[in-house]
């Protein structure tokens, strides 16, 4: 992450802050765990404001999870019991604490993590989802599929009359 621009983007600078808590669970309590993926680091990409809240994907050799976080003065998001599946405008994820952090919503993209060799790909792929997560044209809805063509209709004439009946 770039520690530069977290320094004036609050939403990087909460990334950055995740990152940092759970390379310290990495190096301590999960440092031999067998659910690990030896081949991936801990990295938090794609942090950004969106709706008073900070998104990104955090990376771990164990998950891969979109997460949000309550973003420095801005209203704090509604109290949930943890464990408690939340939607938060993007796909459904639990709510939980963090000591250094506060309120963590997350949803697994990925657990375990088994299936990504590298950590560039475990990039490549977060930095994918969070383009997903954010994409405009994912939330408008797909084509109306085309007008089949009922040969009994094109052969009573009926093909024509919805033809007119469109046009004017």
């Amino acid at each position: 992450m770039d520690a530069e621009r977290a320094g004036t983007d609050p939403a990087l600078a909460l990334g950055q802050r995740l990152e940092e808590h759970y390379r310290n669970i990495h190096a301590t309590a999960m440092i031999d765990v067998p659910i690990c993926n030896p081949a991936l680091g801990v990295a938090a990409t794609g942090f950004r404001a969106y709706g008073g809240r900070a998104f990104g994907i955090v990376t771990t050799p164990w998950f891969m999870n979109l997460v949000a976080l309550d973003l420095p003065h801005a209203p704090p998001a509604a109290r949930v019991a943890m464990g408690t599946a939340v939607r938060i405008g993007l796909p459904a994820g639990n709510a939980s604490e963090r000591d250094t952090i506060g309120r963590v919503d997350f949803g697994s993209l990925s657990s375990p993590v088994f299936e990504i060799a590298t950590i560039e790909a475990a990039l490549n792929t977060a930095e994918e989802a969070v383009r997903a997560f954010f994409d405009p044209s994912a939330f408008e809805p797909p084509p109306a599929p085309a007008a089949t063509l009922d040969r009994r209709d094109l052969l009573r004439g009926h093909l024509r009359k919805n033809e007119e009946a469109i046009t004017q």
